[in-house]
């Protein structure tokens, strides 16, 4: 809610278990991002005004620089979910409209500070206090002062996906912020909500959409294949947990993983669960560990580097590369140099670069 105030995943135990180290690949282009790419959990309507956005923003903050569709769909995801459940007219008009909890003090949705009504109801629906609205969760006082019209209907509107994304952006942008700096993007979704769990949530899915965003395009993908790849775009954000998932989808894991670390009472996936569900949506039934899963399929050798690799295929990773009982981790590869990935403890199912685990062991080709 916008407020405006001043590594070690799936193997079989083994002693000496070697950490693996993991890092987002984030790179931009010129203009921010790669159009390339998409976001399977954004509905097409919603991503539409993200990228819209980020077009018209430079009109109203001349001086903004590194604006890109990811951050605004960080925010989104977070406040709204990206308003999936509700219609999209193509005009960008939301139905029904979101509202937040009523700003009164009770402690519902966690607040304890009362917002006097500034609108008398005209976008929050209620003359009886505060509540934030649309799919950016703005407070009325707050559109008042960012609200712009960006579908030319001369009203802005923040229940329209265009309106609200594009006043999103100029929020964010300040005085003219340079959003491709990590440190002011922190400091721009703190002012958005002044949390520092909030902003490395909010961090953590825009590193996941700009991985995403960098990914190869899948329109020549079909088949089993492409069930594969998007049974396991479809888990994305699901957490991370050890001995957890299966070809139903996500389950509760075991204890305790190499590095220490319970699955227990997570539902969840590990790497090799997320890639027994994918497969298992095409009809293919995988060993449930990493290091069997290398023995299906035609063996891809390291040697030839992800180049080698082909969407649908299973990457690898071992403490030393070369001894197969020694692999790991496994991911789906979805091109560009990117795989789905279930990282290790404490994160979530992602898109990451084939390069953020350590010890490329090669792939297999299952389809």
């Amino acid at each position: 809610m916008l407020l405006l105030l001043s590594a070690v995943c799936c193997a079989a135990p083994i002693s000496n278990a070697i950490s693996a180290y993991v890092a987002l690949q984030t790179g931009t282009s010129d203009d921010g991002i790669a159009d390339g790419g998409t976001a399977a959990d954004i509905p097409a309507r919603m991503l539409a005004a993200y990228k819209k956005a980020i077009q018209q923003v430079g009109k109203h903050v001349p001086a903004c620089r590194g604006m890109r569709w990811p951050i605004l769909a960080g925010i989104a995801k977070v406040e709204s979910n990206h308003a999936t459940g509700r219609t999209i007219t193509a005009g960008g008009d939301i139905r029904p409209k979101i509202y937040g909890v009523l700003l009164n003090g009770s402690g519902a949705g966690g607040n304890t500070t009362v917002f006097p009504d500034t609108d008398n109801g005209r976008f929050d629906g209620t003359a009886s206090g505060e509540r934030a609205v649309g799919p950016f969760q703005f407070l009325p006082s707050t559109w008042e002062s960012v609200g712009e019209d960006a579908g030319g209907d001369k009203t802005a509107d923040p229940h329209n996906a265009d309106d609200a994304a594009l006043g999103a952006a100029i929020y964010l942008c300040g005085n003219g912020r340079d959003l491709a700096k990590r440190s002011q993007l922190k400091a721009a979704i703190f002012q958005y909500n002044r949390s520092h769990a909030y902003v490395a949530n909010v961090t953590g899915w825009i590193d996941q959409y700009t991985a995403a965003a960098k990914t190869t395009r899948l329109e020549n993908v079909s088949g089993k294949v492409r069930t594969v790849i998007d049974a396991a775009l479809s888990q994305r954000g699901v957490p991370y947990s050890w001995g957890g998932g299966n070809a139903n989808g996500p389950s509760t894991g075991i204890c305790c993983s190499p590095s220490g670390k319970s699955g227990t009472t997570i539902k969840g996936f590990d790497c090799s669960g997320l890639t027994t569900y994918a497969y298992a949506k095409a009809g293919v039934r995988l060993p449930r560990t990493a290091a069997a899963q290398a023995g299906v399929g035609r063996r891809i050798p390291a040697g030839g580097g992800a180049s080698a690799l082909k969407p649908g295929d299973l990457v690898f990773y071992a403490y030393a590369p070369g001894r197969d009982s020694t692999i790991y981790h496994v991911g789906i590869y979805v091109g560009g140099g990117q795989m789905i990935n279930a990282p290790r403890p404490g994160t979530v199912v992602r898109v990451d670069a084939v390069s953020a685990m350590s010890g490329y062991a090669g792939g297999a080709r299952i389809l």
